[in-house]
């Protein structure tokens, strides 16, 4: 059986070991204050003098003393490698959102990794945030409140068909499906709304578009 944490009635910012700054984690806390490291994020969490409420993953990356300092009853060991360390998170975490960072940048294997399991985990309201990109699955309906002239990619990962509002270029009548027509660089023209007969589809926004996503994920 899978161990699941108590849900976290607040969201969670969510480490990785990867590419993480200061300006991106301080965003990260303001919106998700509860701290969980996957495994080497909690050696990002020390570089910036911040604790962890737990720890999670195979522990092959977190540094010793980093796991020292913390109250051994939060350090969640996790044997198996059928998943990666994110994964594990994505499959023992309950909260609002979780804003994932330092799984994008460094390594593009690490960064297909992580965008195959906010797939493989649909069920989780997770969003990665890099330094100019929001990435999340999308769900089976979606209302994004965007500005004019903001980037929208859609780039699926599985064959996905559905229909649009507010985009330059419509998607109504097109199968997207990766190794076929993928959904890059279109644009809103105001409110987006968005319809998909399948999961499997990622939606890319800028940075500056991340509030506007934790809205559409969690609506009133």
């Amino acid at each position: 059986m899978t161990p699941v944490l108590p849900p976290f009635s607040e969201p969670i910012t969510l480490l990785g070991g990867g590419e993480t700054d200061l300006e991106t984690l301080t965003e990260a806390l303001l919106l998700a204050p509860r701290i969980v490291a996957a495994d080497g994020g909690a050696n990002v969490a020390r570089s910036f003098g911040q604790r962890p409420e737990w720890v999670i993953g195979d522990l092959d990356s977190a540094d010793r003393q980093n796991l020292a300092d913390l109250d051994p009853s939060r350090v969640l060991f996790v044997a198996e490698q059928e998943t990666t360390d994110f994964e594990k998170c994505l499959m023992r975490l309950s909260a609002p959102f979780i804003l994932g960072l330092g799984f994008t940048g460094l390594r593009f294997d690490h960064s297909l990794s992580a965008c195959n399991a906010l797939v493989r985990h649909s069920g989780s309201a997770c969003l990665l945030l890099g330094r100019d990109d929001v990435i999340f699955h999308a769900p089976p309906r979606l209302a994004l409140d965007l500005a004019p002239g903001t980037r929208v990619s859609l780039f699926p990962m599985a064959e996905v068909t559905g229909r649009s509002l507010g985009l330059r270029w419509p998607i109504e009548g097109l199968t997207l499906a990766p190794g076929g027509r993928i959904g890059t660089s279109n644009e809103a023209t105001g409110r987006v709304e968005m319809e998909f007969d399948r999961a499997g589809m990622l939606v890319i926004l800028p940075r500056p578009a991340l509030r506007a996503a934790i809205a559409a994920l969690r609506p009133a």
